[in-house]
């Protein structure tokens, strides 16, 4: 008798649970778009190929995991740097991924400070760190069926020329690391859903 009435408190248990889970139609902010840097937004990013808010287009996606995109990066430019920039670092990060920290899809760091744009090849001297994919370089949205994700490409003005971290270093890392050398940062949001 004893295991009956523990199997039907925790069917008890988990059917209140469930009638309290959030609607599975509307996305809860995982993790903020505002990843804490102390740095004024004075950079204008924009892109050819989505404007901010903007659905990504599929070309930009993922070419594996059931996704069937192109793995394209979008072009991405930006204006406003302070005085003294001496790098940059690009990152896309999703937000709204299910892992409780987001996921990393793009890490680039010592991108020299005569750039202004990204559009295909990296410039001279800029270094594509892993993704959360595992792999260097771009790799687009690919989330899981169900409401769009959010696609933050940031791009952050650096007081030393390059990030001493190594060609392993995760988004998260890199993301620690520019804290203490941010002078400025700008984003452009874009969505992907399937």
């Amino acid at each position: 008798m004893q295991p009956l009435r523990s199997l039907a408190l925790s069917l008890s248990f988990l059917i209140g649970a469930c009638a309290g889970a959030p609607d599975s139609t509307t996305m809860p902010d995982a993790f903020p778009l505002d990843d804490q840097v102390d740095a004024p937004n004075t950079i204008d990013v924009t892109s050819r190929d989505f404007t901010d808010g903007a659905a990504l287009d599929v070309e930009f996606s993922y070419d594996q995991f059931g996704c069937v995109g192109q793995n394209a990066a979008p072009q991405l430019a930006w204006t406003g740097a302070p005085e003294g920039t001496k790098s940059y670092a690009i990152i896309a990060h999703d937000p709204d991924a299910p892992t409780g920290v987001g996921f990393f899809h793009w890490v680039l760091i010592d991108v020299p400070a005569t750039t202004t744009a990204i559009d295909g090849a990296l410039p001279e001297g800029a270094r594509a760190l892993h993704t959360d994919y595992g792999t260097t370089g771009y790799g687009g949205p690919c989330p899981p069926p169900g409401p769009a994700h959010r696609y933050a490409f940031t791009v952050y003005a650096l007081d030393v020329p390059g990030l001493e971290l190594p060609d392993g270093a995760t988004g998260a890392l890199t993301r620690f690391v520019l804290r203490d050398h941010t002078l400025a940062q700008g984003r452009i949001v874009g969505t992907f859903g399937r």
